[in-house]
């Protein structure tokens, strides 16, 4: 399945979200400074941010996250 540029940086915000607020550092980016730097990466660079693979595929992290 293909995913667009702004469900998977959408996804991928959502992510970022839970995860400072279960481990809150003040040094981590805002919600929406992470959101300009992911604007600024292609495709391929926000499918690698992901982190998925075949054990943990691009369809269930759009699932948890999209």
């Amino acid at each position: 399945m293909k995913y667009s540029k702004a469900e998977l940086i959408d996804a991928l915000v959502a992510e970022w979200e839970y995860l400072c607020h279960d481990d809150y550092d003040p040094e981590d980016q805002t919600p929406e400074e992470y959101r300009e730097d992911l604007i600024e990466m292609s495709l391929e660079e926000l499918i690698e941010e992901t982190s998925t693979d075949e054990h943990y595929t691009l369809q269930e992290y759009m699932d948890n996250w999209g």
